[in-house]
């Protein structure tokens, strides 16, 4: 059963590394991040010293916080705990609500 979940895991990384492969390069931000939390490197990624990036679409409030994320790409180990930072950034003020796609990597160490 473990052997089986670990192909999976390997598997389901390649996949989304074809994906962000064929994905094309993305601009920075449009609205300054005044607040960016450093994402938690998760337990087994570190164990599998699996390394990456994770591309996130962000919905940004008025006030400059964060209302909603979605994965647009990265390895499935990984993508949580980008997810759990990014809502928990902060960006400059704005006339009305934004959608910003951002990208965080991970290095094995």
């Amino acid at each position: 059963m473990r052997k089986l979940a670990i192909a999976f895991v390997i598997a389901a990384i390649s996949l989304s590394q074809l994906q962000a492969q064929s994905s094309p390069a993305s601009s920075p931000p449009e609205r300054k991040v005044t607040l960016r939390v450093t994402p938690e490197y998760p337990d087994l990624a570190k164990r599998m010293r699996i390394q990456g990036t994770v591309k996130i679409e962000a919905v940004v409030r008025p006030n400059g916080t964060v209302k909603s994320t979605r994965i647009l790409g990265g390895s499935p180990v990984l993508v949580q705990a980008a997810s759990d930072a990014v809502k928990n950034w902060k960006f400059q003020a704005a006339q009305s609500e934004t959608t910003e796609v951002v990208q965080l990597t991970f290095e094995a160490r």
